[in-house]
């Protein structure tokens, strides 16, 4: 038995399934669940006819426009995007399968991370008999598996928990500035790569609702623009400060989901505007940060004298 809803959830059922009995995923809530191909024959297309490089752009390109496109119709039309989802769900259940139950959230699409599987996996293990959907809570274990709220019961030999994962900011590191510790939680993020009174840190925030990598890349082409502009320049710190008193501090990841919610507050802000808004957005971020300048109101360079040279300051300790 798997214990969940999510990604580590709908990805375990199916591989259990190849040599187990039998595997339930019991969940208190669905998810949207989606199939995609394994293999993108579009791509592999692409790397036929196109020399490698060229073909990897337009890959990247192509899925990063094709999950906007989805973002986007997903929050302006959610309930045709929940259409064209419960039409996918029964053209690859059994008939009569209760949709609204096990794959119908209460939520809209995107406002939580949708789960993908591929070529339907999960779907065809439901298909052939291997695997099971209960969506219910737990009252308690017992000696032979669970007692639901419901009443009914579940035997398991073995239970999974599938349930979710904590947030931890820069793995937990406690960061200070010339010896003042700094409150991440009050600190806003500069196009989603450095944080306010900082100076010299960049960081990672992926998409939440494409490929995570794909930010990484943009953050990284950034920072070596930074440090070549300083070595060419002779400067040794670059920060931004934030001088717009009337930016709003909002999360910084906008979703719903409880590991999400459960961590926000451990987290750095977003602002309500640019450079202090994060964007999910390829395209956005692209212009933002390969084809902006890098000085801007927000960033600050400077060549400030260190508080106390390292040799004289070991002489005098």
């Amino acid at each position: 038995m798997v214990v969940g809803s999510g990604a580590t959830a709908v990805t375990l059922v199916p591989a259990m399934a190849e040599t187990a009995a039998h595997v339930t995923m019991l969940q208190r809530s669905p998810s949207y669940i989606v199939s995609v191909p394994a293999k993108d024959p579009l791509a592999d297309a692409l790397r036929r006819v196109l020399p490698r490089r060229r073909a990897d752009s337009a890959i990247r390109w192509l899925k990063a426009l094709l999950m906007q496109g989805v973002y986007q119709l997903s929050k302006r039309r959610p309930e045709l995007v929940k259409r064209l989802l419960k039409a996918g769900l029964r053209r690859q259940l059994p008939e009569g399968y209760d949709i609204d139950t096990h794959f119908t959230p209460a939520y809209n699409p995107w406002d939580q991370r949708m789960c993908a599987v591929p070529n339907g996996d999960l779907f065809k293990t439901i298909n052939s008999g291997a695997a099971s959907v209960v969506t219910d809570r737990i009252a308690t274990f017992t000696e032979t598996g669970l007692l639901l709220e419901s009443g009914g019961e579940l035997e398991a030999d073995i239970v999974i928990t599938a349930t979710g994962l904590e947030l931890l900011f820069l793995g937990g590191v406690d960061l200070s500035v010339d010896g003042a510790a700094v409150d991440v939680s009050n600190k806003l993020t500069y196009k989603g790569m450095m944080l306010e009174d900082v100076p010299n840190l960049a960081i990672a925030v992926g998409y939440t609702n494409a490929s995570w990598t794909l930010k990484c890349d943009l953050t990284c082409q950034y920072v070596a623009r930074l440090l070549n502009h300083m070595h060419r320049t002779g400067l040794r710190q670059c920060t931004p400060v934030n001088g717009d008193e009337d930016v709003e501090r909002q999360p910084l990841l906008g979703l719903s989901s409880g590991y999400v919610q459960r961590s926000a507050h451990r987290f750095p802000k977003q602002g309500s505007r640019f450079p202090w808004q994060v964007h999910q957005s390829y395209l956005r971020d692209y212009r933002a940060l390969t084809r902006s300048s890098l000085h801007d109101d927000a960033m600050v360079f400077s060549n400030p004298t260190p508080a106390a040279e390292p040799i004289a300051a070991a002489a005098s300790a």
